[in-house]
């Protein structure tokens, strides 16, 4: 099991000098890659490219790219030309974001999610192997029919022979899709102890394209704090938590809510999400039950967090993306790193 670094989305807290210099620690400690996200703020691509430049060996991953912000080939464009810039350490993540977002924000309508990142990907994967841009489908058809458009193919190749493509998600039908046609998933509230809750639908996708289940990297993020006091610890990712399950679509539709209701939460998420949407967030947050927290978290203990990092090695996860929230300072956040990183070496 390998380790990743999250960074959230870029702008909020640190500085970029802080930033980065919690980047060149992770590279220099052997972590295996870094994330960049993007909502409606910071992209990205930019920051990846900034730390491209100033990184050598940590491998750059999208957490993720929200497909409504840019046309399958201009991915395949951003793909290719960071992958060049950075020698060949791309990984594409992608997602749906949401329908606030993508109707929103960037004028998509957000429908046929299921076939739009199937087309979407399809297209990504043809562009990016260089071949003449055709393609008939239900959601996308290039070029335009009827009208000048050409079949062009993309005149720069990555240096990779396949830049993986992850898909972040959540639901049934989208962590099949992950296990038909992705190369990695990223799963947000993974519990490494109720992976079989979550693991059928990933190899009920790979069956339908005969594939290993094993082979669909597992890539979940995961708050990390490791602390003498898991109270306190616990206190501070309750906000995260409860913003998740509460604010985080709707009273209806609220994957988080689902996926934690699986793991046997039920009555307490949608006691949270209650709390949340009738604007009592503070109680939301203390309403979280600590178990919970700890199942989708790891937090604790020095002997504690090594355990669970054993947990979610034993549940078949390639590599865990690490938030170090509770930290304030870099410094704190660099001896978090440093933690996470002997602790998981007892185990290799």
């Amino acid at each position: 099991m390998k380790l990743g670094l999250t960074m959230g989305y870029w702008g909020i807290g640190p500085t970029p000098a802080d930033q980065l210099r919690l980047v060149q620690e992770a590279e220099r400690l052997g972590y295996d890659s870094v994330w960049a996200a993007e909502a409606y703020g910071s992209d990205a691509v930019t920051v990846l490219s900034w730390l491209a430049a100033q990184t050598s060996t940590i491998r750059l991953g999208s957490a993720i790219l929200q497909m409504p912000a840019r046309t399958p080939a201009m991915t395949a464009m951003t793909a290719a030309t960071l992958d060049q810039l950075s020698g060949g350490r791309v990984i594409l993540g992608l997602g749906s974001s949401g329908p606030q977002v993508s109707e929103g924000w960037h004028g998509v309508p957000f429908a046929r999610q299921l076939q739009r990142t199937r087309e979407y990907t399809e297209i990504l994967r043809t562009t990016l192997r260089r071949e003449r841009l055709e393609y008939d489908g239900e959601v996308f058809r290039l070029p335009i029919p009827g009208g000048p458009g050409k079949a062009l193919k993309l005149t720069i190749a990555p240096v990779q022979e396949q830049i993986p493509i992850y898909l972040a998600a959540l639901g049934p039908k989208n962590t099949a899709l992950a296990g038909e046609i992705m190369d990695g998933w990223i799963p947000v509230l993974f519990s490494p102890e109720h992976v079989d809750v979550l693991r059928p639908h990933l190899a009920a996708g790979a069956a339908r394209a005969g594939r290993d289940p094993d082979a669909v990297r597992i890539a979940p993020m995961v708050n990390v704090v490791v602390t003498d006091d898991p109270a306190a610890g616990r206190d501070v990712l309750r906000p995260f938590l409860a913003l998740y399950l509460g604010g985080m679509g709707s009273r209806k539709n609220n994957f988080y809510v689902n996926v934690v209701s699986e793991y046997g939460f039920a009555d307490a998420a949608r006691r949270v999400q209650e709390l949340y949407l009738e604007g009592r967030t503070d109680e939301a947050a203390a309403a979280l039950p600590d178990d919970l927290i700890d199942a989708v978290s790891i937090v604790g203990r020095p002997d504690v967090v090594r355990d669970r990092l054993r947990a979610f090695a034993a549940a078949g996860v390639d590599t865990v993306m690490c938030a170090a929230v509770a930290a304030t300072s870099v410094e704190e956040k660099v001896a978090q790193l440093r933690l996470v990183r002997e602790l998981a070496e007892d185990f290799g």
